[in-house]
């Protein structure tokens, strides 16, 4: 499984005040380690930069993310991901742009969203998106 990991998890991941005791974090290190392949795009890391303050944590996360795949949207992923808002938002679930672009990104790779936001998840029933194994996501809630 090749996994695109969500803005919410790295952000999580990252953060130095706060262990975050995340299946999806868990997840997220393991996956590093070398039990999946992570890939990412420019898109999360310009979420995490804009996160993020100081010159030391924009080095830091620079210099993660450079070792990582990076997959570009392309013209077709914009359309794709229109469409599948629009889908979504007929069925009442509430995608932003981003995340519409970032899904349609996993469908047309074959990837398995990380993530923490549930407004995946609802997007997946309604589209061919993979979000991460919902057992897990079960387990944290319970």
């Amino acid at each position: 499984m090749t996994l695109l990991v969500d803005t919410s998890v790295w952000s999580l991941a990252l953060r130095r005040d706060v262990e975050a005791p995340r299946p999806e974090v868990d997840e997220l290190k393991e996956a590093l380690l070398g039990s999946e392949m992570v890939v990412t795009t420019g898109l999360v890391l310009q979420e995490l930069l804009q996160g993020f303050s100081g010159p030391r944590d924009r080095a830091g996360i620079i210099e993660r993310f450079a070792a990582l795949p990076l997959i570009q949207p392309d013209r077709e992923d914009h359309i794709q991901a229109a469409g599948l808002r629009n889908v979504c938002r007929k069925a009442g679930v509430q995608l932003g742009t981003i995340d519409a672009l970032l899904a349609q990104l996993c469908i047309r790779h074959g990837l398995t969203l990380l993530t923490t936001d549930e407004d995946f998840t609802h997007a997946a029933r309604h589209s061919p998106l993979r979000v991460w194994p919902a057992r897990a996501r079960a387990r944290r809630d319970s």
